[in-house]
């Protein structure tokens, strides 16, 4: 079976190949105007047959690829010429052109010739122009102008605003317009793209016309109409409306991640998707699993915030072709690109808490195809918290200094080649206020706990994209990782080494015409962790060569399908197949139904996975079933979701819905059970039932200019089949509710503000223990606030200040037993509220373009 599997994927893979020879790809001008164009002219050019065809409005250039032996560029262009369209060589008829819809009548620069020898620099596109007429007063607030004259140069039309001040009408861009309003002086402005555009009058004190500002629309979190997947992308922008010191505070203000701190000592963060720990996300760097293993909970703190260029959180199922572990979703970071970020960022952070933080990038040219970035991050703690009073410092002491070196080579000849170097060391100590690690490590003076991590990463990406044929593309990701953790918890030493080889080839083409897409390639992953747990050793090497085949068809209108599939051969768990599919179909354009189903396997990592009850003196007992690893096998869960997105305006004011609904349930799964006994951490294989159903609604809306609302509400229902029965899994919110606010000013003032209602959270049993040692069965609901200033100084300076938690609303009784560490009671993972009292930062920004 294996053997016939692989072999129909190479077989594909050569068969596809072949068919290709007599393939040819060309690029000419066709005018036109708008979607309805496009959709027009792509129809004649496949109903030609032609392998791919894509038509670019910005530029109205055509890229076509045909079999030669069947079609010639002069029969497309003039098949293209009798739908209404001037192509480069051949001018449609009068009768043709007349025919078109009036939103498609694109200008013809030279009514004697075609398109191609129209003045290429005088060319416009047309398309539905968008705006506001609004008067400015002396106190600087705006008021509507309705009834205003917008006149437009191109084609002398006139038109009237609204009651609301709105205007909207089709125009060749660029253009000129002439607005007046009875009071005002006339003016002439210049339009050059189709944004949605602001015209502020100013008041009757004043002679001229207000300037016309043309607004981007593009919202700082988006999930894009142009995916089949549901994936939200988080901007830069976003990114900067809250502190985001690292990756794993970059979710604050989005209610699609929880982030928690997973216990009360070590001052660590986890993130949550759909219920499940963030162990269950596939978590990959610019599509390369870097961060992965034993290194996934810390390597959340690996990633500087000024380093982000944008995240990719899909939820539910991702692509085969980035692996089998993607499970209740994948997060994807891009990274400040060498060609791309600023020549020169430098930021410093600090807070009340003594935290101190340092970024600096460096981004050098070095010629038309090499560019060169280097990214460094520092940050330590200097000051010793004890705000609660229990004797256990509230934050870590120690530090961190983490560094990126990357390359990028490209050429006009489809060459794209990205080196980059990583190297982090992250060192902290916690515990006792009064702990120190010269005298009292592994001793009962006082109770500590300390790690020392090094991680080194090499990776490259090697990518050619065919001239001719650029539906064709070949890529090669080559990925080396080295980390090692020597950590102590109290008087139990630990110990976690991981060595990670990874690559994957991927190829890329269609199938006949655009409409039928593919990608298939081989990957190989090589892993060998070695672990020591209070003198107990566990190894375990994964190699696991695969192969994928994904194909996506969009060939009926309105609806796409993506259906991919890989087999790989695990040298432990055998030959195992993961199949997934994702649909999406658009009501109309601005309305989308999305749906995933697939499966994803992976091994758990029982001491990195669950660092929060490393903090406490429970025992460790594993039931092993086979001596490899663990002992207790694979992971494996199905994941099904349906996500509805609408996206609207009212006015100008633009908005968006989203509702998704996703269910996981586990065939396999490492079970964690806590509940069995207040001192023992019972791991063992699922006998029974384990899922996950999430259901959540979001709400953004801009009602005001500069001014941005998003509401969310989501419901969790997240059980497993424990040894006392089935129960809700411990420390998650069945239910949560969310606001941000969001204002800027045109004086460069922005203005965030969140706040989280998290409701009541079941926590572990501990019946049995003294009652002074107890915890409730289920925690209070709780709210959290945090809100940040931003000054935007010139063009080089952000100056920033903020707090969290500004209630000031913190758990109580954090530690049990924190009196006596040392105690069979001592438990320092029973956290299910804020830890940290409020806090309150300042930082700058500085950056040169």
């Amino acid at each position: 079976m294996k053997t016939i599997s692989l072999s129909i994927v190479f077989l594909l893979f050569t068969q596809f190949t072949y068919s290709q020879i007599n393939l040819k790809t060309e690029s000419f001008r066709v005018l036109g105007s708008c979607e309805m164009c496009k959709e027009r002219i792509e129809g004649v050019a496949h109903k030609l047959k032609v392998n791919f065809a894509e038509w670019v409005i910005e530029t109205n250039m055509l890229t076509v690829t045909y079999d030669s032996t069947k079609l010639n560029r002069l029969k497309i262009e003039k098949k293209i010429a009798a739908s209404g369209h001037d192509t480069h060589d051949v001018k449609a008829s009068a009768y043709d052109y007349n025919n078109l819809p009036d939103c498609c009548k694109y200008n013809r620069k030279s009514p004697s010739g075609p398109a191609g020898i129209n003045d290429e620099a005088g060319f416009a596109a047309s398309g539905i122009l968008t705006g506001v007429v609004m008067e400015e007063n002396k106190k600087g607030s705006f008021t509507p102008i309705g009834n205003a004259s917008i006149h437009s140069l191109h084609n002398n039309n006139m038109i009237m605003t609204d009651s609301n001040g709105v205007f909207r009408f089709t125009t060749q861009i660029p253009t000129q317009l002439v607005i007046s309003y009875v009071g005002f002086k006339s003016d002439t402005v210049s339009i050059t793209s189709l944004s949605d555009i602001k015209v502020i009058l100013k008041n009757s004190s004043t002679t001229n016309l207000g300037e016309v500002i043309v607004k981007s629309k593009r919202p700082s979190t988006y999930i894009s109409n142009l995916s089949t997947l549901n994936t939200l992308t988080i901007t830069s922008k976003e990114l900067t409306k809250a502190a985001c010191c690292n990756l794993s505070e970059s979710f604050e203000t989005s209610p699609s991640v929880d982030v928690n701190y997973s216990d009360g000592v070590t001052g660590l963060k986890q993130i949550q998707l759909l219920g499940l720990s963030g162990s269950y996300s596939q978590l990959i760097t610019e599509n390369v699993p870097e961060i992965k293993g034993l290194a996934g909970t810390f390597g959340l703190n690996f990633v500087p915030g000024t380093w982000l260029e944008s995240i990719e959180v899909t939820k539910g199922i991702g692509s085969v072709v980035n692996g089998y572990e993607s499970i209740s979703g994948q997060i994807n970071i891009e990274e400040k690109k060498p060609d791309k970020a600023e020549k020169l960022l430098l930021n410093g952070y600090a807070n009340n808490m003594g935290r101190l933080e340092s970024n600096l990038n460096l981004i050098h040219k070095l010629n038309d195809k090499w560019s060169t970035a280097l990214l460094s991050h520092y940050s330590t703690a200097i000051a010793k918290n004890d705000n609660n009073k229990d004797g256990f410092l509230d934050m870590p002491m120690g530090r961190q200094i983490n560094l990126i070196n990357r390359w990028k080579y490209m050429d006009n000849k489809g060459w794209i080649v990205q080196l980059a170097i990583k190297a982090v060391n992250d060192k902290k100590q916690a515990g006792e206020v009064d702990f120190n690690p010269d005298k009292d490590k592994f001793t009962s003076n006082h109770y500590g706990l300390g790690y020392n991590i090094e991680q080194y990463t090499a990776t490259a990406k090697i990518g050619f994209s065919f001239p001719q044929k650029k539906f064709k593309s070949l890529g090669l990701i080559l990925s080396a990782t080295d980390f090692k953790n020597e950590a102590y918890y109290g008087m139990r030493p630990y110990t976690g080494k991981q060595n990670t080889l990874y690559g994957n080839l991927i190829y890329q083409s269609i199938i006949g015409n655009s409409f039928h897409k593919f990608r298939t390639g081989l990957s190989f992953t090589n892993e060998n962790v070695k672990e020591n747990f209070i003198n107990k050793n566990f190894k375990r090497r994964e190699t696991v060569p695969g192969a994928f085949f994904e194909y996506t068809m969009s060939a009926i209108t309105n609806f796409t399908a993506i259906a991919g599939i890989r087999a790989d051969q695990h040298n432990e768990y055998g030959f195992l197949v993961t199949p997934r599919l994702h649909l999406k179909y658009d009501i109309d354009k601005n309305s989308s139904f999305r749906f995933t189903a697939g499966s994803g396997f992976r091994t758990a990592n029982i001491f990195a996975d669950n660092i929060s009850h490393l903090a406490s003196n429970r025992n460790f007992l594993i039931q092993s079933q086979n001596n490899y690893g663990y002992g207790l096998g694979y992971e494996k869960a199905w994941n099904f979701g349906l996500n509805f997105t609408h996206k609207f305006r009212i006015n100008t004011n633009h908005g968006s819905l989203s509702i998704d609904a996703y269910r996981t349930n586990f065939n396999k799964q490492t079970v964690i059970d806590v509940d069995a006994n207040p001192q023992q951490v019972n791991i063992y294989p699922l006998q029974g039932k384990s899922y996950s159903s999430s259901i959540q609604a979001e709400l953004n809306y801009s009602p005001l200019d500069r001014f941005d609302i998003r509401l969310a509400y989501r419901y969790l229902d997240v059980k497993t089949k424990y040894m006392s029965g089935t129960l809700a899994k411990p420390l998650i919110a069945k239910h949560r509710a969310f606001i941000n606010l969001a204002y800027e000013t045109e004086s460069n003032w922005k203005f965030d503000y969140t706040t989280q209602w998290n409701g009541k959270k079941r926590i572990p049993n501990t019946s049995s223990n003294p009652t002074d040692k107890q915890m409730a069965d289920f925690s209070p609901a709780y709210i959290q606030m945090m809100a940040q200033v931003t000054k935007t100084l010139g063009t080089k300076w952000d100056l920033y200040a903020g707090a969290e938690n500004i209630t000031n609303y913190t758990q109580k009784n954090i530690i049990i037993s924190a009196d006596d560490p040392f105690s069979p009671y001592f438990d320092a993972g029973m956290v299910w509220g804020p830890v940290n009292e409020r806090i309150i930062y300042f930082g700058f920004r500085f950056k040169i373009k």
